[in-house]
């Protein structure tokens, strides 16, 4: 699978883990950045790229999925959620993580490098990775409902 990742300078060092471990693990790693740590990095941009990134692979039939990585992971989540098609999801243990994309198809999962440790923060990767969605009929009703709304603006009730 290929996986796209984002992080700002307080997953930086999360990210380089994670990413041996996923090279290690057969997966196709495209890093976004940061590539180096600095404080003051705007890391909105590398997290809509790894965004974008998961998006136009999966448009073009491509296996991608993505994680994106803060100290949080909440402006991270926010950030890749701007590019239109992303569903980003939160997940702080490995249940949520399988749930995001069991129920919602999400694609990207935000971590937040400060709030677990190493192997927990893996687990949660790891988890979201090897999860398939349900295609269960009604979640994939409430996912169009939300790219209705993405696409047209408006909710139909």
């Amino acid at each position: 699978m290929k996986v796209h990742l984002g992080t700002d300078h307080a997953g930086f060092e999360f990210k380089e883990v994670l990413k041996a471990h996923l090279e290690s693990a057969g997966h196709d790693v495209v890093d976004h950045g940061a590539h180096e740590y600095d404080a003051l990095d705007d890391y909105p941009a590398f997290c809509i790229a790894a965004a974008q990134g998961v998006v136009d692979d999966q448009a073009a039939g491509v296996d991608a999925l993505g994680v994106v990585i803060g100290g949080s992971g909440n402006g991270e989540q926010m950030a890749a959620n701007l590019v239109k098609g992303a569903r980003t999801a939160l997940a702080w243990n490995p249940e949520i993580s399988k749930l995001a994309r069991q129920h919602n198809n999400a694609q990207i999962v935000a971590v937040g490098a400060r709030q677990h440790s190493e192997a927990e923060a893996i687990a949660i990767v790891d988890a979201f990775l090897a999860e398939p969605f349900s295609g269960d009929e009604r979640h994939e009703r409430r996912i169009s409902i939300m790219s209705k709304y993405e696409e047209q603006g408006q909710q139909a009730l």
